[in-house]
């Protein structure tokens, strides 16, 4: 934890996107004996992109809805990062996905030395705190919902994201909270 000993104010984030449809996925769900639960199917594959990165140090999401999912895409959300933390250094933690490593992503972070990018393993998802947060959100807004329009989905999800706090012990298991505090 070299960063919690040279850079003990960084932010530490973990960054990922994740695609939301209309389409209900269904849970295991609580209904009275002869009255099985309905669930809305929509044939269409409408959908919104959330670009999101978890605070791992307070459990704080900052999220983004976007149409695309694309290197320009990536540098609106890192100008919405940057704004967020606008005077402490960033470690931004995220997978390979080929948008992060598109020209205009590669210029951002060239001009903004203060956000360092640190590479998931390649095929580890499960390494990634925000995987959980997009699962926990599901749960509470997308499984088994009845919303009828997609728009009002996707408020209600970036809603859910924006105001609930998600705890990671990512950062436990490698010694940060027991380091940190002695160089503060």
């Amino acid at each position: 934890m070299d960063i919690a000993q040279t850079a003990p104010t960084t932010v530490i984030l973990a960054e990922d996107e994740a695609s939301l449809y209309l389409q209900a996925t269904t849970m295991r769900v609580w209904s009275p004996v002869g009255q099985t639960p309905q669930v809305r199917v929509d044939t269409q594959r409408d959908m919104v992109h959330f670009y999101g990165c978890l605070n791992l140090v307070n459990g704080e999401e900052t999220a983004m809805k976007a149409n695309t999912m694309n290197a320009d895409t990536t540098v609106l959300f890192l100008e919405q990062v940057k704004q967020r933390y606008p005077d402490e250094p960033i470690l931004l933690l995220w997978d390979r996905a080929k948008w992060h490593g598109g020209a205009a992503v590669r210029e951002f972070l060239a001009a903004n030395p203060r956000i360092e990018v640190m590479q998931f393993p390649p095929g580890s998802p499960d390494l990634n705190p925000q995987e959980h947060v997009w699962k926990l959100a599901r749960e509470e807004v997308s499984h088994n919902h009845l919303l009828p329009k997609l728009p009002v989905l996707a408020e209600a999800f970036e809603t859910h994201l924006m105001n609930s706090v998600f705890k990671s012990t990512f950062l436990d298991r490698y010694g940060y909270s027991s380091i940190c505090p002695m160089f503060k």
